[in-house]
C-alpha cells in the first residue's frame, strides 16, 4: 500500500518506520488491517515532522527558533558529517530570509517541499529544498520598468527590488499566497506595489499587485515611493499584511510610516506616521520584521523627533515616536499607538544616530516572575550598547530624568551596539553585536541575567549576526550564525547550551567545501528538516548531514 497522499514529502524514514515490506505487499489479505494501521501511523509520523517557516525569523513573536527540527544534533552537526550539499542560483542578490512549506503540489511537478527566495532583481523564486530544482519564477516588474536604483545609499546597493522578506499564508486564494513588496522605476517614476503571488505558480492574485500610496494628517503628510525602501520582513496579523518603511541612507525629507492591507484583497486598511510631524523615526530593524501578540505590533524605531512634551495620558503631544520602542493597537484593522518606550537621553540618542532601530523587537514566552505574576515581556536593543525589557502592558513611557519606569534595562553590555536581531531559545537569549561575540543571557523568573552566562570564542565583524535555533524540542539546541565581512563569510553553529563549544564551521572542511561566498548583509540562517538555507549575493546555499 502505497503513501500515496503525503507524495515525495513523507521521508525515506517514515516509510521504513510504517513497516512496508515485500512481504507485506505480498499478503494484502492477510495482512489489511495491520498495513491500513500501519498507514496511518506513517501519515501522523510525516504530519508532525512537517515544520513550515512563513515569516521571518520563524514566528510572528520573531524568536527565530524551530523547536521540532528531529534530523540535526549536537552529535552530527561537525565537519565530518555536515557540510554544503548545493546551491541554487538566482538573477540577484538575495537581502531577505527564505521561506519554506512542506508538501506542496506544483501543477504538472508532482509535490515539493519548496523554498521561495526573493531578489533585488524583482524576482520570485521556488525551487525544490531537497535538491534545488527549479520550479518556477516569475518577475513582479511592471512593463517598462526595472529595478530601482540605489539612490546613491551603499545600504541596498546596486539595484533595489524586493528587499524585505515576505510572508505566507497556506490558506489564503486556492492554493496558498505569497505576499511580496517590491520596487521598480520607469522612464520617470519610482513604484512600490504589493504582490499576492499564488504558491504553487507564482501567478499574481486577487486582481494585484496594489499600487502602495498613502497619507496621513488629512494630506499633510504625503507618501513618496522614491524616498522609501521596504526593508523590514512582512508582517501577517488578523488577515492585514502591514509593512513598514525606511529612507535610503539618510537622505531627503522622510518620516516613519506603517501601512496594512488586506490579504484578500490587497486594498488599504490602515496608514499610521510615526513622526507625523518631524522628520525621520523610520522602521528599518536590519531586516527584521515588526512582531505580534496576534493582535498588537512592537518595533524599534529609528532616530528622528520625540515630542518631549507629554498629553495628559503620558503620549507625545504631537505624535511623534522618533527613537521609541513602539506598541501599535490593530483593533478593528486601524493602526494606532496603543503604548511606548523612549529612554530619558532619546533627544541626545538620535542626534548622536546612537538609536534602537537598528535592532528588532523580540516579544518572549508568558513567564513567573518571583512573586509568581505572569510577566508578558518584549525584548530589544540597537546602537547604545544597552538592553531593553519591556513590560508589554505597561512598557514605561517617557521621563526626562530617568529609566526607571522600564521593566529592564541592562547598559553597556552589547559592545558597539546592535545591527541584527536576537533569538530565543529555552530561556535564553542570543545577540551577536556589531564587532563582539555571540552572547547568550538568561532568563530567571522573568528577569535577564546581567551579564552574559556565555559568549563564543571569535567576536563577529560589523554589522554583527542575527543567530537562528534550531532544536528538538529543548534538546539539542544549536544557535545558527553567520559571521560577515571576511570574503567568504562564514556559516558557524553553536551549541545553544553554552556559546563557547562551537560545532561546526563552513571554513574547517578541506578544499573550500563548505564555502558559499558572500551572504546578503543581514542574512539570517533559516533551518528546517534537516537542512540549513543561506541567501547570498547570487545564490541559495543549502547546508545539511553529507550523504543523505
Amino acid at each position: 500500500m502505497p503513501v500515496l497522499f503525503f507524495g515525495e514529502h513523507c521521508s525515506t524514514d517514515c516509510r521504513q518506520g510504517a513497516g512496508f515490506s515485500n512481504a507485506a505487499a505480498g499478503a494484502v489479505a492477510r495482512k489489511i488491517v495491520f498495513t491500513f494501521l500501519s498507514f496511518l501511523a506513517a501519515s501522523a509520523v510525516c504530519l508532525a515532522a512537517a515544520v513550515d517557516v512563513v515569516t521571518y525569523h520563524n514566528d510572528n513573536a520573531r524568536t527565530g527558533q524551530n523547536t521540532k527540527e528531529t534530523v540535526l544534533t549536537t552529535s552530527n552537526v561537525k565537519s565530518s558529517t555536515f557540510g554544503k550539499l548545493f546551491t541554487f542560483s538566482v538573477d540577484g542578490k538575495i537581502d531577505a530570509e527564505p521561506l519554506y512549506l512542506s508538501a506542496v503540489s506544483i501543477p504538472g511537478k508532482g509535490t515539493h517541499n519548496v523554498i521561495y527566495t526573493v531578489t533585488e532583481n524583482d524576482s520570485v523564486y521556488a525551487f525544490d529544498a531537497d535538491d534545488g530544482t527549479p520550479l518556477w519564477q516569475v518577475s513582479v516588474v511592471g512593463q517598462g520598468e526595472t529595478p530601482s536604483d540605489d539612490h546613491g545609499c551603499g545600504q541596498i546597493s546596486p539595484q533595489i527590488g524586493v528587499t524585505s522578506t515576505p510572508v505566507i499564508d497556506r490558506g489564503s486564494g486556492a492554493h496558498g499566497t505569497i505576499y511580496v513588496v517590491a520596487m521598480s522605476k520607469n522612464s520617470s517614476n519610482y513604484i512600490q506595489r504589493i504582490h499576492a503571488l499564488d504558491i504553487t505558480t507564482g501567478q499574481e492574485e486577487f486582481g494585484g499587485p496594489t499600487e502602495i500610496k498613502a497619507t496621513f494628517r488629512n494630506g499633510h503628510v504625503v507618501f513618496d515611493p522614491s524616498q522609501y525602501a521596504e526593508r523590514q520582513g512582512l508582517l501577517l496579523v488578523n488577515h492585514v499584511i502591514y509593512t513598514a518603511w525606511t529612507s535610503h541612507c539618510d537622505t531627503g525629507a522622510y518620516t516613519g510610516w506603517v501601512i496594512g492591507y488586506s490579504e484578500s484583497t490587497l486594498k488599504q486598511t490602515s496608514v499610521l506616521n510615526v513622526t507625523p510631524h518631524g522628520s525621520e523615526g523610520s522602521i528599518w530593524q536590519s531586516g527584521a520584521g515588526m512582531a505580534s501578540d496576534g493582535s498588537n505590533i512592537y518595533f524599534l524605531d529609528a532616530n528622528g523627533t520625540f515630542d518631549t512634551t507629554l498629553n495628559k495620558k503620558g503620549f507625545p503631544s504631537l505624535g511623534d515616536y522618533g527613537n521609541a520602542f513602539v506598541k501599535l493597537s490593530t483593533t478593528n484593522n486601524k493602526l494606532a499607538v496603543a503604548d511606548y518606550f523612549n529612554m530619558f537621553n532619546t533627544v541626545d540618542e538620535s542626534n548622536k544616530d546612537l538609536d534602537l532601530g537598528s535592532g528588532g523587537a523580540l516579544l518572549l514566552p508568558p513567564m513567573k516572575d518571583v512573586h509568581g505574576k505572569t510577566r508578558y515581556l518584549a525584548i530589544g536593543a540597537g546602537k547604545d550598547t544597552n538592553i531593553y525589557v519591556v513590560d508589554r502592558l505597561n512598557m514605561g513611557k517617557f521621563n526626562p530624568n530617568n529609566d526607571n519606569a522600564i521593566y529592564q534595562e541592562i547598559d553597556g553590555v552589547l559592545k558597539n551596539g546592535m545591527w541584527a536581531m536576537p533569538a530565543y531559545f529555552h530561556g535564553s537569549v542570543y545577540f551577536g553585536p556589531n564587532g563582539a561575540r555571540l552572547q547568550q543571557f538568561r532568563l530567571t523568573k522573568a528577569r535577564l541575567s546581567k551579564t552574559a552566562v556565555s559568549k563564543s570564542k571569535i567576536g563577529f565583524h560589523y554589522p554583527g549576526s542575527t543567530p537562528s535555533v534550531s532544536a528538538n524540542g529543548a534538546s539539542n539546541g544549536i544557535v545558527w550564525t553567520i559571521e560577515h565581512s571576511l570574503n567568504p563569510d562564514v556559516l558557524r553553529a553553536y551549541d545553544a547550551t553554552n556559546l563557547a563549544t562551537e560545532l561546526y564551521d563552513s571554513n574547517q572542511a578541506a578544499n573550500q567545501r563548505d564555502q558559499f561566498g558572500i551572504a546578503s548583509h543581514f542574512g539570517t540562517p533559516m533551518i528546517v528538516n534537516g537542512k540549513v538555507y543561506l541567501g547570498t549575493e547570487t545564490n541559495v546555499a543549502v547546508f545539511g548531514l553529507l550523504g543523505h
